[in-house]
């Protein structure tokens, strides 16, 4: 593949990546949406997170679902230091440090 084929594959990711991000907000930015929409849409942010966390607690690999034990080990601190905190920041540090901690000693 040449470099000019390579970087017009980039471009073109991109921007689909790019599009369906922007104009949802193109649409909506000189409406006056609902307070109830507003609402409902305030939700979504926390609802998206907790799905993740909860999917890699969850341990599926076997006919029935258990607890990953190193990831709730590594959420422990990690959801003290969110509480404590609340820094989106310290929070991803800290956990990152936690999972790669128990990575190491297990």
């Amino acid at each position: 593949m040449s470099t000019n084929t390579i970087i017009w594959i980039i471009v073109g990711c991109a921007l689909v990546t790019w599009f369906p991000r922007i104009i949802p907000f193109i649409f909506v930015r000189n409406v006056k949406l609902p307070d109830i929409l507003l609402k409902w849409l305030s939700f979504i942010p926390i609802c998206i997170l907790s799905a993740l966390v909860v999917e890699n607690l969850l341990n599926t690999d076997q006919s029935f679902v258990s607890l990953d034990w190193p990831v709730f080990a590594a959420f422990i601190p990690t959801l003290i230091v969110a509480i404590w905190t609340k820094s989106l920041s310290t929070t991803v540090v800290v956990g990152v440090i936690s999972m790669a901690a128990i990575r190491y000693l297990l």
